[in-house]
This record gives structure tokens, sequence and C-alpha cells, in this order.
């Protein structure tokens, strides 16, 4: 290591916020969403914990729920470049990733950016869009870069898609391919508000948009400092048998056709980790991946027919596979170590 990067790496270290820090942070971004997603804190959690984790959220419910409004709250909360695609069955890759245009007066071609070129990527009803169309984020949020024409450009950090979408049985949809969901970290349902929350609802946001009064308090900067200290969460070998066990699991069980990827592992310990900082503790402990495994898990997992006739769900299959597996268990000394 040459004394140029260990400046640099102390640097970095100097940078990186303690767990406290980083517990504050977050629960000013958790307090700011829910001004806007009343009575759904759960949502908001899981939201954040794919923040943390450096990874991509997917909100599928009905109309009307909250969904869109779930993701600009999120974005609006960081003080960061934020773009908005409304997906659409005539909405071209080009319009996603950018394009080359031919300058006259230079007499070559130009990139044009796309809205892909931001911190926070909201895409809206995102499969309502063809495939083809849809598969124009794949590169985007496995590598964050873009390709076009031969030439590659890089997406600036922190990078995160939020995406949307109706459920695969309303009219106008083209359901998700495997390998798009599998780019998404985690999938979260919203669900109807009870009565309490929409009443709630009703008398705070009849009169006026939360969303337009929402203010930053984060900005990009501090946000990567947070998903550095994420990084440092200690995270025991027995855990990560625990969580190889878990996903190995989900490749086994006859009423999965497809179980869960290699990608998927590697998205559950930073998911855990990620759980572990927003908890306040710089380990992970076993109810941290009980805590997102079915958010990280359950969208990737294909049923076969028979299973969905019998109307299995994949979450309900992940919750048995969390109920049967023998958690580790460890004291909380040895997990620090």
């Amino acid at each position: 290591m040459t004394p140029k990067t260990q400046l640099s790496d102390a640097a970095a270290d100097a940078a990186t916020p303690s767990i406290d820090q980083l517990h504050s942070t977050i629960q000013r971004i958790a307090a700011n969403v829910e001004q806007v997603l009343v009575g759904k804190p759960e949502v908001v959690r899981v939201a954040l914990v794919t923040m943390l984790a450096e990874g991509h959220l997917l909100v599928e419910d009905v109309p009307g729920v909250g969904k869109t409004s779930l993701a600009k709250a999120l974005a609006r909360s960081i003080d960061c470049t934020v773009s908005r695609i409304q997906f659409t069955p005539d909405l071209l890759p080009s319009d996603i990733t950018g394009v080359s245009i031919y300058n006259r007066q230079t007499e070559s071609f130009e990139f044009r950016p796309g809205p892909v070129f931001a911190n926070i990527v909201v895409g809206d009803e995102i499969n309502r869009a063809s495939p083809k169309t849809q598969s124009a984020l794949l590169e985007c949020m496995e590598e964050h870069q873009v390709t076009v024409d031969g030439e590659t450009y890089p997406l600036s950090a922190p990078f995160m898609v939020i995406a949307t979408q109706n459920p695969i049985e309303m009219e106008g949809t083209y359901a998700l391919p495997e390998a798009q969901r599998d780019r998404f970290t985690t999938r979260v349902s919203i669900g109807y508000p009870d009565a309490k929350a929409e009443l709630a609802m009703v008398d705070e946001h009849a009169g006026h948009d939360p969303l337009r009064d929402l203010r930053p308090v984060a900005d990009s900067g501090e946000v990567q400092a947070l998903l550095r200290a994420v990084r440092r969460v200690h995270l025991s070998i027995d855990l990560r048998r625990y969580v190889i066990d878990l996903v190995t699991a989900t490749r086994q069980l006859p009423e999965l056709r497809l179980g869960a990827s290699p990608r998927s592992t590697l998205q559950l310990v930073r998911a855990a980790r990620a759980q572990a900082a927003l908890a306040g503790r710089e380990f992970v402990v076993p109810d941290d991946v009980r805590a997102i495994a079915v958010p990280v898990l359950a969208h990737r997992l294909v049923l076969t027919s028979e299973a969905r006739a019998a109307r299995r769900s994949a979450s309900d299959l992940v919750w048995q596979l969390l109920n049967r597996i023998p958690v580790p268990r460890g004291d909380s000394d040895r997990e620090r170590r």
C-alpha cells in the first residue's frame, strides 16, 4: 500500500460516522418520510435498509396506496440529484439511458445523458413499459454504468433505483423478468392503511400536499458516509453460514421452480448489516437476518403451477424456512469479534 493510499484510507476512516451518528441521521430521514407515508413504519424501515445496503427498492401494490409518494418522499429527504421516469408502453430504452446526437458544428456525436444519470431514480409503474425498455435498467442497477454506442459512462454515487409497479393481474402490465426482479434488493407492499392511520391522513393531507413542504434532512455526502459505516458492521462466520443455509434451502423446496440466486445471498448479507446499523448496533444478530429475509428473498422465488393453484405465496415459504432452519446461538461478545 502506497503512502498516498494510506492517507486516503485514513481520511475515509475519519469521515466515517459512528453507529450512533448513523442512527441519528437515519431517524431524521425516517421521520421526514413518515410525514408523507402515514402509519407505515415497517415499509419505511425496509426502504431505509435498502438504501443503507446500497440496493434498489421495488414497491408493488394496487394504485392509490402511496407507492409513488414513498419513492418521492425518500428522494426528497436527501439533498442530491433526483429524476423521475414515468414508464409507459411507448417508452424507449434511449429515453432512460440517453442518446448520442450528431452535432453538425463539431461534426461529431455528442452524448445526451438520460434521466438515469441521477443519485436517486424514481421509476413510476415500471411494469407498464415493454420488457425491452425495462431491460435498459439492468446494467445501470448492477454495474452503476451505462453503455451507449460502445461508450461506457459511469453513474454518480450514491445511486439508487426506487421503482413502483402495479400487480401483474392488472390490465396493461408486463411482468418483470426474473433477471430484472433479481436486481432489486428488496420488494415491499404498502397495503391499505388501518382506520386510525387513514383518518390521520385525511386530517393532515386533505388541505395540502405534504410532499410540497418536505425539505432535505441529509445530503449525498452524508449518505455516502453512512454507506461506509454500514460496510464495517461485523457479521460472524456462524451468521454467514446461516444466510447461506437459508438461501440454499429455497433451491430445494418442491413448491419452487426457481430458488434464490447467489446475488440474493450477497444482498441479504448487506441488508442484514444495514438492519443492524439501523438498530444502532455494530454487529449483526440473527434477528437482523430474520427481519429482512422476506423483503429480500420473496420476490426472487418462482412458484410452480401447483403451488400457485394451491394459493401458496413466496413470503409464506420464506417464513417456513425461517422457522425450520436452526438459528445460530452466540452471545453478544462473540458477535462483536
